[in-house]
């Protein structure tokens, strides 16, 4: 049968309604019969005993916030009665948690994937043209498009242009964000070869972004100013042809899943998401960190209220003050724009149930199951660490998982209540939260984390498909929803001045 509601942990006096819950039915909770007192939507809580006004509200086992007036038994919690218990700078403490993390001893799990030169390992051999400036998007999409119907070959995936607006009239960190992250795309190992395409006035000069770039296969980048050549698109395609034929003999390896890096976002959550996508993908951090892969979790807006969690599990004292400094710097961030750091749902969020930004955070960071935090990246640098890294990098969609690429991510984990097509230069595998967005949306969803909630599947057997859907993914054996529709994008954070 399948179940309305679930309790996510024993502390907790709020359930979750998984199926939409009437006025006047009675559930059982904890052998206690409760009367609903309003319609519950699916996704939204509902409180399973009195909660005087002011006292915490419990989900997953931690607050989420406070009553902001008397709560009865079976009653809606929800913005019109909980609010948020954040404040802006919090003096934090270092209590490691006390844990072991488990090494996997028997075989470990392999991909083919391309073996690079610089020791990384790709999941895709492209081309990837990058652009100084904003002003060559347009020819760098007709140089990808004449490659894409020129270049064919068994182990060549494609020839990408990604067009941003930036470059141009930046001071200061806006220059120095554009070129972080420009150089990280071109550090990335599913990029088996590197156009790189300038106008030749813009702040953000080919030499100074090629230098940030040493790290890279020389023999697998070219470059050009179009000022300085007589048809940029012809040269275009002709350095594009140099690269391909450089490009056109890589073959897939045996590797182990170690060589893996994984991204993990959330977009468009909703009430279920923390308890099945996130908490699934959580697993997925486990298990690879387990086998010594990577693994990169962002968002820092989104650890807001669940932050102590992510510090308790850093490796040393070091990483965390790392964190601890990434969070209040993102504090003050908000706090310099004259913006509140506690109102982070979004509308749809808050439609699917979610009310405080603590509760929102707590199921975040699921993504990051339980493991040891080992490095902490700014924005722009290289994860070089095994295991967790933390990303100093926004909640938006765009935004992070570019920065998550930049990072080395070679496919992202994208988990999501209400959908999006959205994709980015590496494979991003959407998995929904709900089995309804699965089914409606099949041209956006990848995988089907709902069926925890249905009963149809334990959290063991979905954890097995989906890892395995990610070797077949990261084995070139299978295409995510976004290649197949060739949604590939970017997005640059911009928080200073334009000129």
């Amino acid at each position: 049968m399948k179940p309305r509601f679930i309790k996510i942990h024993p502390n907790d006096n709020v359930v979750i309604a998984i199926e939409k819950i009437l006025n006047d039915e009675i559930i059982l909770v904890d052998n206690n019969a409760i009367k609903i007192l309003s319609d519950v939507s699916h996704g939204h809580k509902i409180a399973i005993k009195n909660i005087i006004e002011g006292e915490n509200i419990f989900k997953y086992g931690h607050v989420i916030g406070h009553a902001s007036a008397n709560i009865k038994p079976g009653e809606l919690v929800h913005s019109h009665n909980l609010k948020t218990n954040l404040s802006d700078i919090i003096n934090y403490k270092y209590e490691p948690a006390d844990f072991s993390e488990n090494k996997i001893d028997s075989a470990v799990p392999t991909f083919l994937g391309y073996k690079r030169k610089n020791g990384k390992v790709g999941t895709r051999n492209e081309i990837w043209i990058i652009n100084t400036v904003g002003c060559v998007n347009t020819s760098a999409e007709r140089i990808a498009k004449i490659c894409n119907e020129k270049f064919k070959s068994q182990n060549f995936d494609g020839v990408f242009s990604f067009a941003h607006p930036y470059g141009c009239s930046q001071l200061g960190d806006d220059l120095t964000n554009t070129q972080k992250v420009l150089s990280g795309l071109m550090h990335n190992p599913n990029a088996g070869g590197i156009l790189v395409i300038g106008l030749g006035c813009e702040n953000n000069q080919m030499k100074s972004l090629l230098k940030l770039a040493s790290g890279v296969e020389q023999e697998r980048i070219r470059s050009f100013n179009s000022q300085e050549v007589k048809d940029e698109i012809e040269e275009g395609v002709k350095l594009a042809g140099e690269l391909f034929e450089a490009m056109k003999a890589d073959k897939r390896e045996e590797c182990p899943v170690s060589e893996l890096t994984l991204g993990m976002k959330c977009g468009g959550s909703d009430g279920f998401s923390g308890i099945s996508a996130n908490s699934l993908v959580g697993r997925i951090t486990d298990l690879l960190s387990s086998l010594n892969g990577r693994i990169i979790l962002t968002e820092v807006p989104e650890m807001f209220g669940a932050e102590q969690q992510l510090m308790n599990r850093a490796k040393s004292k070091e990483v965390y003050q790392k964190i601890v400094e990434m969070i209040n710097s993102f504090k003050q961030y908000f706090i310099s724009h004259n913006q509140p750091i506690y109102e982070n749902p979004s509308p749809g969020n808050k439609e699917g149930g979610l009310t405080t930004l603590e509760e929102k955070s707590l199921g975040a960071i699921q993504k990051g199951g339980t493991s040891r935090v080992n490095q902490v990246l700014s924005y722009g640098e290289q994860i070089t660490e095994n295991g967790l890294a933390l990303l100093q990098a926004p909640g938006n969609d765009g935004v992070s998982s570019t920065a998550m690429t930049a990072s080395g991510a070679t496919i992202i984990l994208f988990t999501t209540g209400t959908g999006t097509p959205l994709g980015f230069p590496v494979p991003t595998m959407k998995i929904s939260s709900n089995s309804n967005l699965f089914f409606n949306k099949p041209n956006w969803i990848d995988f089907d984390a709902g069926r925890l909630l249905t009963g149809e599947k334990n959290i063991d057997d979905l954890t097995k498909e989906l890892f395995n859907l990610i070797i077949e993914t990261a084995s070139g054996k299978a295409n995510t929803k976004n290649e197949i529709n060739g949604y590939k994008e970017i997005a640059i954070w911009k928080e200073g001045v334009t000129l």
